[in-house]
């Protein structure tokens, strides 16, 4: 666990914030060092620093892990309620767009952007890294 003497969480004026856990400022897109500025510069774009303390979210990279967590956690259950839907009442083609179809928008949209700060916040706060197979020298 990072020690909040770390140089990770001190800002180029000498400045020494708290250590703060990812799942307290990461899905409120708020900066994983400060907790006060903001990591997104619009819907899932990410800004290149932070506004309050300068944290440059170069090393920022959540790839597609959003998307997959999306896909698990969301995506499934609101495929099984149309799947149910059809099963219990065989409602006619316009009830799965009406109703269906804002189930799964919503179920995999409103999740993204919480789940993608809660993964920049981690990466920053657990010191993430490329994997690699030998220490260079």
């Amino acid at each position: 666990m990072p020690q909040p003497d770390d140089a990770q969480f001190t800002d180029a004026t000498g400045h020494r914030w708290p250590s703060l856990p990812p799942i307290s400022t990461g899905p409120r897109g708020r900066c994983p060092r400060c907790g006060r500025g903001h990591i997104f510069d619009g819907f899932l774009k990410i800004r290149d620093r932070c506004e309050v303390c300068g944290l440059d979210y170069s090393f920022a990279d959540p790839a597609d892990g959003p998307a997959v967590f999306v896909q698990l956690f969301a995506c499934v259950p609101g495929v099984i309620f149309i799947l149910l839907l059809a099963l219990a009442w065989d409602p006619p083609l316009w009830v799965y767009l009406v109703v269906g179809l804002p189930v799964v928008i919503a179920s995999t949209v409103g999740p993204l952007r919480p789940i993608k700060g809660w993964l920049i916040a981690s990466q920053f706060y657990f010191k993430a890294e490329e994997g690699r197979l030998a220490k260079p020298n």
